[in-house]
């Protein structure tokens, strides 16, 4: 009997111990699915030379205009393609959008392509391939450094029309070309350029692309399918068939201004634009140093179904995948302060968007709290697959700034909304948006017409602690440049010293070290120190005008170190021996 017993003890606690154990599993697995992902890199560019997310803060917190006259360079007729009658077979009744004026302009040496193959590619994938080098060194990672890594590239894209332009050339005709321009080699070339090797995935969801391609990064970091990764996307408009389709639907804004929300809103306005960012896991990327921006708290995607039309917008599912994001980051609508709207500034649209934003954020908020409501279109037009990742960095860059910025274009709420029924207000003036004890959150939305729905919450980076806080440095301290070639490290020279002189409350030693520890090393290299920050503006200054720097050439390491030579020569010696 007393044998049975224990046997029977001996059971139990071993019952016991397993279910802890499978306990603790559910349990780790759960806190893994819900994860925040941290945004440590952003790059991009948009209309009104917007090629910097820090230019694309000055530009909305200003609030500048992007929006101009159609490009000259694209091969468009524009006479042929104006006229104010919306019935006419084959033309616009807008003369205005937003655009990438430079968008042929790329360095196809310093990507190891040829011209003839640089020629045959998209501009799309131009400018992603740009931006994603660009990315991965603002979050402080050299991206020679990722080869044979299992990093991701999620694209988002809409439209394909470059191959239309290569088919008026000789080569185009005959084929050769076509191949360039698939669809999966937005990502796919990417990955190939950097050699990453984790799932390269193009996304066609219409307008909602890049937040889509966003989710799907998420989710792939979440599960240990990558252990970092690019999300966004990319539009260039190569041919006017955008403005051409949707002056026919009276969908154009004929001033091509977005006026969100408001009761002068008469149609979008089409633009150009790409935005990358890059994610990874909150404990990779405080294990790994890298910049914490804002965290990705949660994500949705539906789609609507048969509902009132294959390209109209629809609110209950709208409404759905609100509820489905704000489930998934584990918070309550009024846990959220702002949303970055879809917003495109259309009759139809906006009043479905603002009522699903009422019905689902808008209720049950203190009066001394509002949903603050806005949207990037107003500032850069409706940059298409590109949206998502706009409305992202502008959120990203508000949370860093602690403002809200206005929003353009709004003369009046329109009426075509029921504001009562909610506690929704529109950002028509700045508002501050300082830190306090609970983290500030905001949603993005995006909308595509292919009826695929995204929303992404985001949140303020946790506190963390600064690895260069307390330091003092004595002396001097060298900055360090490379380039593929001399013209490329002049260049890179004078984007330094402006840079510089236009933050003199830069820490040196902070710059001295994202400079040696967070770009690639190229053949061209040059070295500058200095006691201070207006010292190292003197010395590239120095260096620009120098003629020992050369434009072309064979691989070199130059040194321009004033009073700091020991230094300075210690940092050439340390790169050439890379």
């Amino acid at each position: 009997m007393a044998e049975s017993e224990e046997k029977l003890r001996s059971y139990l606690k071993r019952a016991v111990a397993d279910a802890r154990d499978a306990h603790r599993r559910v349990r780790e697995l759960e806190e893994q699915g819900r994860e925040p992902i941290a945004i440590v890199g952003m790059a991009c560019r948009f209309p009104g030379g917007l090629s910097t997310p820090e230019r694309l803060w000055e530009f909305v917190a200003g609030g500048g205009d992007a929006i101009g006259p159609f490009p000259t360079d694209r091969g468009w007729d524009l006479e042929a393609l104006y006229d104010p009658d919306p019935d006419t077979p084959g033309t616009a009744y807008v003369r205005e959008g937003g655009f990438l004026y430079d968008a042929a302009e790329f360095d196809a040496g310093f990507f190891g392509i040829s011209p003839r193959e640089a020629l045959a590619m998209d501009p799309q994938q131009r400018l992603l391939l740009e931006i994603s080098w660009e990315a991965f060194e603002r979050g402080g990672i050299d991206p020679t450094s990722l080869r044979g890594s299992r990093t991701g590239v999620y694209t988002g894209i809409n439209w394909l029309d470059y191959t239309t332009v290569l088919a008026r050339t000789a080569k185009g005709r005959d084929g050769t070309l076509g191949m360039a321009n698939a669809a999966s080699l937005l990502a796919g070339r990417v990955s190939y350029v950097l050699g990453l090797e984790g799932p390269a995935v193009t996304v066609d969801t219409a307008c909602s692309s890049a937040l889509v391609a966003l989710h799907l990064a998420v989710g792939a970091l979440r599960s240990g399918e990558c252990d970092l990764a690019l999300a966004g996307g990319a539009t260039v408009m190569c041919t006017p068939e955008t403005f051409v389709n949707f002056a026919r639907q009276r969908g154009l804004a004929p001033d091509g201004r977005c006026k969100p929300f408001s009761a002068a809103a008469d149609g979008f306005s089409p633009a150009d634009g790409a935005g990358l960012l890059v994610v990874e896991r909150l404990s990779d990327a405080r294990r790994h140093g890298h910049p914490v921006l804002a965290v990705v708290r949660g994500s949705a995607v539906n789609q609507d179904g048969a509902s009132n039309g294959l390209t109209a917008p629809n609110g209950p599912s709208q409404e759905r995948v609100i509820r489905a994001a704000l489930e998934a980051a584990g918070l309550a609508a009024r846990d959220v302060d702002a949303v970055e709207a879809h917003g495109t500034g259309t009759a139809l649209g906006d009043p479905i968007e603002a009522q699903a934003l009422l019905a689902t954020y808008g209720r049950g908020r203190p009066e001394d709290r509002p949903l603050w409501l806005g949207s990037v279109k107003s500032n850069i037009g409706h940059t298409q697959a590109a949206a998502g990742v706009a409305g992202v960095i502008k959120t990203v860059l508000a949370l860093r700034h602690e403002e809200l910025p206005p929003t353009l274009h709004i003369d009046a709420p329109s009426p075509h909304i029921d504001w009562a029924t909610g506690n929704v207000r529109l950002l028509t003036e700045p508002v501050a948006w300082p830190r306090s004890e609970r983290p500030r959150r905001a949603a993005v939305s995006s909308f595509g017409a292919s009826g695929t729905n995204a929303h992404v919450v985001l949140e303020e980076a946790p506190d963390a602690a600064d690895p260069s806080a307390g330091e003092t440095v004595r002396g001097v301290v060298p900055w360090v440049l490379s380039a593929r070639s001399g013209a490329a490290l002049r260049a890179q020279v004078a984007r330094l010293r402006e840079w510089a002189a236009a933050h003199p409350g830069a820490d040196p030693v902070a710059v001295a070290r994202t400079l040696a520890s967070g770009r690639a090393v190229l053949e061209h290299r040059a070295v500058v120190a200095g006691r201070d920050l207006p010292e190292l503006v003197a010395q590239l200054g120095g260096l620009a005008e120098a003629e020992s720097v050369p434009a072309s050439g064979s691989g070199a390491v130059f040194v321009f170190p004033g009073q700091g030579s020991q230094w300075a020569g210690m940092a050439v010696e340390l790169l050439a021996a890379s």
